[in-house]
């Protein structure tokens, strides 16, 4: 208390205070009974509510503001791993599908392989190809077998689609094959619609007929076949087709282009031929007349030491007043 403030003044504060607190509090009481019983500040709380929303709101926002950056983080972080599992995973699929569809179409060469020989009824052998080595000066195959497995020089190499080339070189694990494009080969060939002899030489990229007459029957399209002449290659094993025809240099003979029957740049496996069925000719039976001897009549027996060729069919005995008459053939 200020030392110049008197008693009385003092306590005259202190009464003046409390009966302002008995007032306030009064009214409260009785506003809060009024309230209750009426409801008459119900409006009056609304009204002072909607004028105090926007400040809570905005008192919120950083809050808001803070949970949305963190949960927009987490969920960027997720979306970045599950993107990454997913691309390793779709990798992989892709790499599994790659493998099986290569292992798809290497089934799909071995039957084809399969059904030539099986077709073909040939003794051949199969061979892993080992190297490749196809430029325009040396087209050759290198085989994962050789002199220990049976192989042999010379042996001619076939797939599904034809002749490939010959073995020219035979180790005790590998041989080197000669592909039919390769410079220094040729092979005899003819023509499968009329039978024309030719030979087929490599161009490093291509199979070309040379020196084919310009009055020879050869069309774009014909079949070409191995001919067997040389001994080499047996014959009737496609060589190729004739994609087109033009003139040679000297302008007297035609060249033709062919298209490889064999698939030279594509494959794990070739064949390699170790012998072919000699082809079986059907033949008619012809009866054969027996042997007679011109100065022993007819139904006497042969002299000793005669052999007597014996008829392939039966034949009908002649009666011994008639002349001989030689055999014939049944009627089919």
């Amino acid at each position: 208390m200020p030392p110049y403030a008197s008693p009385s003044a003092s306590r005259s504060d202190d009464i003046a205070g409390t009966l302002r607190l008995l007032v306030a509090l009064a009214l409260a009481v009785g506003l809060m009974i009024a309230d209750h019983r009426g409801g008459w500040l119900t409006s009056v709380r609304g009204q002072l509510e909607l004028l105090v929303q926007p400040l809570w709101r905005l008192a919120g926002l950083p809050a808001k503001l803070g949970d949305t950056v963190r949960d927009d983080a987490v969920t960027r972080t997720r979306l970045m791993q599950e993107n990454q599992t997913l691309r390793n995973a779709l990798l992989i699929s892709g790499a599994r599908i790659a493998r099986l569809q290569a292992a798809a179409d290497e089934n799909a060469r071995l039957r084809g392989l399969l059904g030539a020989v099986e077709r073909s009824g040939l003794d051949v052998q199969l061979a892993p190809i080992l190297d490749v080595a196809l430029d325009p000066t040396r087209q050759r195959l290198i085989l994962d077998i050789g002199g220990d497995q049976g192989v042999r020089q010379g042996q001619p190499v076939i797939d599904a689609g034809g002749l490939l080339g010959q073995v020219i070189e035979v180790r005790p694990s590998t041989a080197t094959v000669l592909l039919l494009t390769d410079p220094d080969h040729a092979v005899p060939v003819t023509i499968a619609r009329n039978g024309i002899r030719l030979v087929a030489y490599g161009r490093g990229d291509r199979i070309e007929l040379a020196n084919i007459p310009t009055s020879g029957d050869v069309k774009v399209g014909d079949q070409v076949v191995t001919s067997g002449l040389g001994g080499r290659f047996p014959p009737g094993f496609p060589v190729g087709s004739v994609v087109r025809l033009r003139r040679d240099e000297s302008r007297v003979f035609l060249v033709g282009d062919l298209k490889p029957a064999a698939q030279l740049d594509r494959g794990r496996d070739v064949l390699l031929l170790r012998a072919v069925p000699p082809p079986v000719a059907p033949t008619a039976a012809v009866a054969t007349p027996p042997a007679t001897d011109p100065g022993r009549p007819p139904g006497a027996p042969a002299a000793p030491g005669t052999s007597v060729a014996k008829p392939s069919v039966a034949t009908p005995v002649p009666p011994p007043t008639a002349a001989p008459r030689p055999a014939q053939a049944p009627s089919r």
